[in-house]
């Protein structure tokens, strides 16, 4: 058996049914789906929940993580660990699946490799209609560049830890396991033979400033540069200081057990909090608040600073979003955190269980 699995947040309803009817047709019946809704809005949750009433073979789980970067790798790394057949592929809930698509996995499905697949991309119109698979006007092909889509042997994936969760945001998390597999000495083979993946068109709001989810807008180059780190070590394993596919048990912020934290965004009181302040709340439910200080883009402070006299230093909260995301990343991605920036009332939230 394989188990196909698709990570879900916040997509358009219509392009997720395309996507379910497309397997619901396979040919090959002799699969498993495993749909992991990381972190979608209660709206889209119930969108999603009352189409999945439509389709049988699915298996759904829903992780209450929508104040949270989204992290592909823990949402795969989580099916991993509750995977139960020897094959795993990876899928995209925008993608369209030809009918042969479950057989050809079976013809190419082999115990040593990984077997990536090219897609063909639609343009919005294309996507928006309703077709035979075969009668679609494909806008563009992927090139070997583009790792996403590809069948692994479960054991290949487990002998170097899964996907590495330092990933968050998008980008860059599936060409690291073809990398670390190769590394291992696996091989990974491009299957460009025939088009049996459709990418459906999307607005992607979801993953810029615009978006009302926590985001990092220097995070997919970081993510580059850290997957630049992987190729010059050979590395092979990942996920190595932490317990990796563990998803962590959201928290009630709203009990009296909780010790709260109001700061500005005065650079020293920040940097005092992270290089050192925090450590002193180990075993506590933490809520920061940080809001304007008060001479945070004041006439009088820029005028000081322009001739030279003593003047308040401020964080951008642009950068201090980042930088606060930045942090969470580095040592607190295994603690439960809700994180929410409010850029017309210039203030951060960080709520996070500190062990």
């Amino acid at each position: 058996m394989i188990t196909i699995v698709l990570t879900y947040r916040n997509r358009s309803i219509n392009i997720v049914k395309k996507c379910l009817d497309s397997l619901e047709t396979q040919e090959n019946k002799q699969f498993k789906v495993a749909l992991i809704n990381y972190g979608s809005s209660s709206k889209e949750t119930k969108k999603i929940e009352s189409l999945l009433t439509e389709y049988s073979f699915i298996k759904y789980t829903h992780y209450r993580v929508s104040k949270q970067l989204w992290n592909k790798s823990k949402a795969l790394n989580i099916a991993l660990k509750q995977c139960e057949t020897p094959y795993f592929f990876v899928g995209d809930i925008d993608m369209m699946y030809r009918n042969n698509f479950v057989e050809k996995l079976y013809q190419l499905k082999n115990e040593n490799k990984a077997t990536y697949f090219q897609v063909g991309f639609l343009n919005k119109e294309e996507s928006l209609m309703k077709k035979q698979f075969n009668e679609y006007k494909v806008k563009h092909f992927s090139t070997k560049e583009a790792t996403g889509m590809t069948l692994y042997p479960k054991q290949l994936l487990e002998k170097i830890n899964g996907f590495d969760e330092f990933y968050h945001g998008w980008g860059s998390e599936d060409t690291d396991v073809h990398i670390r597999l190769q590394n291992a000495g696996y091989k990974i083979d491009f299957y460009t033979q025939s088009v049996l993946l459709l990418h459906q068109w999307h607005s992607k709001i979801y993953r810029s400033k615009d978006s009302i989810e926590p985001f990092h807008s220097n995070l997919e180059q970081i993510n580059q540069q850290y997957l630049q780190q992987v190729i010059s070590s050979k590395r092979i394993t990942a996920n190595e200081i932490f317990d990796w596919g563990k998803q962590i048990n959201s928290v009630d912020f709203d009990t009296i057990n909780i010790k709260k934290i109001e700061l500005t965004n005065l650079k020293s009181t920040i940097d005092a909090l992270l290089l050192g302040g925090l450590y002193s709340y180990k075993q506590q439910k933490l809520v920061i608040k940080i809001k304007k200080h008060t001479e945070y883009k004041s006439a009088k402070n820029i005028l000081k600073r322009v001739v030279g006299k003593k003047y308040f230093k401020h964080y951008h909260f642009q950068e201090l979003n980042n930088k606060l995301l930045a942090i969470i990343i580095a040592d607190y991605r295994m603690n439960y955190y809700e994180y929410k920036w409010d850029q017309k009332l210039e203030t951060i939230t960080l709520k996070v269980i500190l062990k």
